[in-house]
């Protein structure tokens, strides 16, 4: 298992409903990160700056980089896009960040 971390940008004004969209997460995108080797999600906020730092743990077997092309996927991006800063399919700029301590 590996950890992958990376950052990405809110948009000003948005906070409450990009928590509520998490909040009510869709199932079937929960499955899909799940079935994709995803596990230990979570996303935290920079208030002031807007930044969303978000870190996972990833199964050696797993499927991350299919997701960009799964339509639930696709389908999420694009509601979460208003919200944030896109590339040009609507998937989130994501800014990996490198680990430089881990302590278990």
């Amino acid at each position: 298992m590996s950890i992958h971390a990376f950052k990405m940008q809110l948009k000003p004004g948005v906070i409450d409903e990009y928590r509520r969209r998490h909040d009510e997460i869709w199932p079937e995108l929960s499955t899909l990160l799940t079935d994709s080797g995803i596990h230990d999600y979570s996303i935290f906020l920079d208030e002031v700056t807007l930044s969303l730092f978000a870190v996972l743990k990833l199964a050696e077997d797993n499927d991350r980089d299919a997701l960009p092309d799964h339509p639930v996927m696709k389908r999420w991006w694009d509601y979460m896009a208003p919200l944030m800063e896109v590339e040009p399919d609507n998937r989130p700029v994501e800014t990996p960040l490198p680990m430089i301590f881990h302590h278990d």
